[in-house]
């Protein structure tokens, strides 16, 4: 009985560490994943931001692609759209990074706009931009899956927001039918351009307010629009600061970590965990969750994935990317804790490989019966390597390959 334990733990011990896989010689998830289609992205900004500046640059454009004929008029919107593609571009590969659903959306818009550019110039050092957009728009309708992220907001980000498409529709609608009092305001573009330049506080001055009535509702704009922007400044960027503050101290979101494909998670931190996570070096992504903030804060100096999080609840471990991993590895301060984290991360993922550490010998069945494929027992085994290196005069560190060999023979 006892030989069929010390090959079982040996077994174990090779399955996590030292198993073979089939050697790839090309790999193509590495080629087609979410961070190509990110990087995809992120070079379409780039080269459209180019493409930009060389249209802005010429003196006359003329559009000699066959779409110009199609789309009358727009050699004036033509000249400045590459650079304000690639600034809304930007932003959406900054969302995509993140994983957030809706920046896929408008990323699967906007491309293929982008790819319209390079098309109505038809010059030849345009053309990149347009290759790009037919790598990049494919693979992000190959990863859909991956940018799964809801754009989360308060309610104070909601209500503010709410508050800037109100005062703006306030202020065009209310400058429009007051056009006959403005100088130089005639269309609903006037109208939304004076709005804004208002807001903004620049003041062009052409157009401007002629009467008391038509002053008094350029002072009301001014009044609610600054205070509708300074409230949804502060409402988006104090969150944004307050969570990049609490990642210093090893507290990461779960949209850090949500482009992780075929990494190793980690549940709970022990004292084996530290030799764990050496054993797995650089072969492997690794992302550790565990409750404790101490603990986080330093493996997050490591430059670990750390999610401060409890390794027991189900909700964490999807937002942990558990449907993505290799395998997990259960490894918390207590049986108890164990077999929670087992029951969370089976009912998370079905077929996930789930190797578990045991503190006490006689609980390994138990770790094996809620869901572990392989539980192995580190006293145990560190108890065995101490007896053969005293028998053998070896170095115990020499005993760990050759152990199922010697229990074999």
């Amino acid at each position: 009985m006892t030989d069929d334990s010390e090959v079982s733990t040996d077994a174990a011990l090779d399955t996590v560490f030292y198993h073979e896989e089939r050697v790839q010689f090309v790999h193509w998830q590495e080629f087609t994943g979410a961070r190509t289609a990110v990087g995809l992205t992120a070079l379409t900004a780039v080269f459209s931001f180019i493409t930009g500046l060389s249209i802005l640059s010429q003196d006359v454009l003329v559009l000699e692609g066959a779409l110009a004929a199609l789309l009358p008029d727009v050699t004036e919107f033509v000249r400045f759209a590459g650079v304000l593609f690639a600034f809304v571009l930007a932003l959406l590969t900054f969302g995509l990074n993140r994983g957030k659903r809706l920046a896929w959306y408008l990323s699967v818009v906007v491309v293929p706009v982008v790819g319209i550019l390079p098309l109505l110039t038809l010059e030849t050092t345009h053309m990149p931009v347009l290759f790009l957009v037919m790598l990049s728009f494919p693979a992000l309708i190959l990863n859909r899956a991956q940018f799964d992220q809801p754009i989360e907001l308060s309610p104070l980000q909601i209500a503010s927001l709410s508050s800037i498409v109100g005062v703006l529709l306030y202020g065009t609608i209310g400058s429009f039918v007051l056009r006959e009092q403005f100088l130089e305001l005639e269309t609903w573009s006037d109208a939304f351009y004076y709005v804004l330049v208002t807001i903004a506080t620049v003041g062009y001055g052409d157009i401007t307010p002629l009467t008391t009535e038509a002053k008094w509702f350029s002072l009301s704009i001014i009044i609610l629009g600054t205070g509708a922007f300074t409230v949804a400044i502060g409402s988006l960027l104090i969150p944004a600061i307050e969570n990049r503050m609490a990642s210093a101290v090893g507290n990461m979101t779960p949209a850090s970590i949500n482009l992780l494909e075929d990494h190793v998670l980690v549940l709970g931190y022990s004292d084996i965990t530290a030799s764990l996570l050496e054993e797995l070096g650089d072969e492997r992504e690794v992302v550790v969750v565990t409750s404790d903030q101490d603990e986080a804060s330093e493996l997050d100096d490591s430059e670990l994935n750390v999610l401060t999080a409890d390794p027991t609840d189900e909700r964490n471990l999807h937002e942990a990317r558990i449907e993505d991993a290799r395998a997990v590895v259960v490894t918390t301060k207590t049986d108890a804790e164990d077999v929670l984290a087992i029951l969370a991360a089976r009912k998370a993922n079905p077929d996930v490989y789930i190797v578990a550490a045991a503190h006490e010998q006689h609980n390994v069945d138990k770790l094996e019966e809620v869901g572990a494929d392989e539980v192995i027992s580190p006293m145990t085994i560190g108890g065995r390597l101490l007896g053969r290196s005293v028998l053998e005069e070896v170095p115990p560190e020499s005993l760990i390959h050759s152990g199922s060999n010697a229990d074999d023979e």
